[in-house]
């Protein structure tokens, strides 16, 4: 949640900081702030996104070259002006901005008002910079020590940024269990939450470890740990394209993600698959066959979109490689006591890499021993480096909140190690990997083909766009997507939406069915066909609206449906990879007639950095 950026250097601040905010607004919009040091402190926020930001500091004279700014995703006090960040100390003097939670602020906003300090908004972090002013001023340490001394003190996750006054050439940050991202240019150094508000300026970046504060006076920069003791930063190259994190002539990132996908696929694909030899690698995990030979489960923990990607790979690694999968969420695998041994496998799923909840569950797996692969899509993100070993998806930078390409990315992974693992096991013959790997190679094409499929949603969600509530059905591999189906629809749209398997409608679901409910019906031809036809006579008896994802050719549930949809014909095992895209489509047009911000939907964030 939440985005921070900071800069210090030659140049004017404000335009950096506000462009970088800008890139950075996809982790929360609530509010924004920016604070500049020239000759004193000038903080300037507001309740609202950026561009609220720019209007209400409209005709202000904006010096400084160093600077720090935030845009909010609210966690303590509601959004208003008042608790945007950033947040500043009593005297003044400091400003700093946070993505995260102090967990135990209260106990310490209780002693520091016993100790004369007044606070302004609701926020865990305006106690933060109070902490850190009252160590300063108590033990007469300077600002570095001071905010050391007092990060012992915090409980919870953070990332943070402060400026100082009387330095105008100093920035302080830290983090623990949120991201920071340290650009190291050319007499000038960039904060960031992320990567993409700092690539247009320098490649050169160090992403700070959990536990230790940079210290940047001028061009000196000193990393520490919270113990105090120095460290080496490694300083790497960026990878991202600039023009990636443009919106290239579409109307929203999410039109031009759902569009990317013949690309992003194939990136995942690429270097990975050898149809003709019938072979696959998997360098991140080449290291570990023995263990993968010798699992007697795997795990999969996941949140959101990602667990409905470990669905997927659930069902595809008990048919090719026949070991017992669990699909956990990230959220709750922790307070149950699960039962892990040496012998599990756990596969942690997340976009940003960052997840909160899923770093606690492989923080718990590993402790009771068991092997940790990630699935991630951000190099250098948290969760790589703390599992054993992994896959990277490639599916390049998702701007758009609801998460598209990079769902399919992660699909695609767990699809190569269900038959990665299956052939280091042995349980799927020469001639069957051959032939599916020689499709498989092919699904870039049919998700060209599926995104055909454009013009048909508009029309559909045209005709649903008033509705409150509607059902997304599906079987086997079906399933995951209905669920994913339901939810970009209901974060995008804000209609009411459920995904479930379609034998369990009869189980209560049907009771809510009538002329007014859309039903999403997942109806390809594979195994479970006819029994998916059954399914949509029992809703057309209730005189319930039918819109189904069809194979291509398809005369029977046409007949039946009052929708159609058609993708390409393919194996049952890369149905979600086509399936999903019309309704990916379906969600975007149907949010856009009901004047949603598709980017940007209320009250949710790209990255999910507080448990």
């Amino acid at each position: 949640m939440c985005g921070i950026i900071g800069y210090v250097g030659y140049r004017d601040a404000w335009p950096i900081i506000i462009k970088g905010l800008k890139r950075l607004e996809y982790r929360g919009y609530d509010s924004a702030g920016v604070a500049l040091v020239d000759q004193g402190m000038h903080i300037y926020k507001s309740a609202g996104k950026v561009s609220h930001l720019e209007q209400a500091a409209e005709g202000s004279d904006f010096n400084g070259h160093t600077g720090i700014g935030h845009t909010r995703w609210a966690t303590h006090g509601v959004p208003s002006d008042r608790n945007a960040h950033p947040h500043s100390s009593g005297d003044g003097q400091l400003a700093i901005v946070h993505n995260g939670i102090i967990e135990n602020y209260a106990t310490l906003k209780e002693e520091l008002v016993g100790r004369g300090h007044t606070f302004i908004s609701e926020t865990d972090t305006e106690v933060l910079i109070h902490l850190i002013e009252d160590i300063q001023q108590e033990e007469r340490v300077n600002l570095a020590e001071a905010v050391r001394l007092a990060l012992t003190q915090v409980v919870g996750a953070y990332a943070i940024a402060i400026t100082n006054a009387a330095h105008p050439k100093q920035l302080i940050v830290a983090r623990k269990g949120s991201p920071l991202v340290i650009g190291v240019g050319e007499n000038e150094y960039f904060i960031g939450s992320d990567a993409s508000p700092i690539i247009e300026y320098t490649r050169n970046v160090i992403y700070l470890k959990d536990r230790e504060i940079a210290i940047i006076n001028g061009n000196e920069l000193v990393v520490k740990t919270i113990e105090n003791e120095i460290q080496t930063p490694y300083i790497q190259q960026l990878e991202m394209r600039l023009e990636l994190l443009e919106k290239a002539g579409y109307d929203h990132f999410m039109l031009k993600e759902i569009h990317e996908q013949p690309r992003s696929v194939k990136d995942c694909m690429r270097g990975r698959i050898y149809p003709l030899e019938g072979n696959i690698q998997l360098g991140g995990i080449k290291d570990y066959g023995d263990k993968l030979r010798q699992a007697e489960r795997i795990i999969i923990v996941a949140c959101g979109t990602s667990w409905h990607a470990g669905l997927v790979g659930e069902y595809l690694i008990e048919e090719f490689a026949r070991v017992p999968v669990e699909v956990e969420y990230a959220s709750e695998f922790r307070y149950r006591n699960p039962i892990i041994s040496e012998k599990d496998i756990v596969i942690a799923i997340s976009q940003s890499g960052e997840t909160a909840d899923t770093m606690a569950a492989i923080r718990l797996a590993k402790e009771k021993g068991a092997t940790i692969f990630g699935i991630c899509n951000v190099v250098g993100s948290s969760i790589p480096r703390l599992t054993h070993a992994g896959v990277y998806t490639h599916a390049g930078p998702e701007i758009g909140v609801a998460s598209t390409k990079a769902f399919t990315g992660q699909v695609t992974v767990l699809t190569l190690m269900a038959l990665y693992i299956a052939q280091l096991r042995g349980t799927i013959a020469q001639n069957k990997l051959v032939q599916l790997l020689t499709e498989l190679e092919e699904i870039p094409a049919l998700i060209e083909q599926c995104l055909t499929t454009d013009e048909a949603t508009r029309y559909i969600a045209n005709e649903i766009k008033d509705v409150r509530n509607c059902i997304f059905l599906g079987r086997g591999t079906g399933f995951p997507v209905a669920l994913e189906g339901a939810l970009k629809l209901k974060e995008i749209s804000y209609i009411h939406a459920e995904g479930y398997p379609a034998a369990e409608m009869k189980h209560g679901p049907i009771a809510l069915i009538d002329e007014e409910m859309p039903v999403v019906v997942i109806a390809t031809k594979n195994a479970s066909y006819e029994k998916v036809i059954s399914n949509i006579q029992e809703v057309k008896a209730r005189k319930g609206k039918v819109i189904a994802i069809v194979t291509a050719g398809d005369t029977e549930v046409r007949k039946m449906a009052d929708f159609v949809l058609e993708i390409p014909a393919a194996d049952d095992a890369f149905l979600p990879l086509l399936a999903t895209i019309p309704l990916q489509l379906l969600a975007y047009h149907t949010a856009l007639l009901r004047g949603c911000n598709v980017d940007q939907p209320r009250n949710l964030a790209k990255s999910v950095t507080v448990e």
